[in-house]
């Protein structure tokens, strides 16, 4: 089975619509507001989530994703998928990564998301993590290369309390230069925690 074919939160009747007009909701009343929409061409896509520095990123990209109309699947580490957790994981759109292991990921979903009957958005954060890190990560790119998808970039930015949608990227032949033109949008961009966000 394909890591993005189960049935998640943005898809489950009667709850979706609900949670839905929660999320607006609550982001409204903690003063968030939301900028761009996703266009017709990246109902399947690859989203990139940064900056990626704190726990309080999945909920808030769980409700802005409710709030631009999105349907997304997110890559986590395996640990947080074990033991009765993980089914409430899944079902929140995640997809368990393995990193001591070379798993065939980036070609699973590019699978993934060639073969989507729907609307699919994979999030993935080029940092990989939450901590501190001196190099971005190019998964993202390659997964959207191999799907012939493109590049959502998407961002919280909590200085400003904006969530939102920026530019599509179609990646070129050129990792690097794409890299540079994804780095420089996210520039002014500020995470919970700025001081772990290095884009070098």
């Amino acid at each position: 089975m394909s890591p993005t074919s189960h049935r998640t939160i943005f898809d489950t009747p009667v709850v979706a619509p609900l949670l839905k007009r929660l999320s607006v909701a609550w982001l409204r009343w903690r003063g968030w507001q939301g900028q761009g929409a996703l266009p017709p061409e990246a109902a399947r896509s690859v989203v990139i989530a940064a900056p990626h520095t704190s726990n309080w990123d999945l909920p808030y990209t769980l409700m802005a994703a409710f709030a631009l109309d999105m349907h997304i699947r997110w890559m986590g580490k395996a640990s947080l998928f074990r033991g009765p957790f993980g089914p409430v994981m899944r079902w929140l759109g995640g997809i368990a990564v393995d990193r001591s292991r070379n798993t065939g990921l980036v070609a699973a979903s590019a699978a993934a998301l060639v073969q989507a009957q729907g609307p699919l958005q994979l999030v993935v954060p080029p940092e990989g993590t939450r901590g501190r890190t001196r190099h971005w990560k190019t998964g993202f790119w390659h997964i959207a290369r191999e799907a012939g998808v493109p590049v959502q970039m998407s961002y919280l930015d909590y200085e400003r309390r904006v969530y939102g949608l920026g530019p599509l990227l179609w990646p070129g032949d050129d990792v690097e230069a794409d890299m540079v033109t994804v780095k420089a949008f996210y520039a002014p961009i500020k995470g919970l925690r700025p001081d772990l966000f290095d884009q070098t």
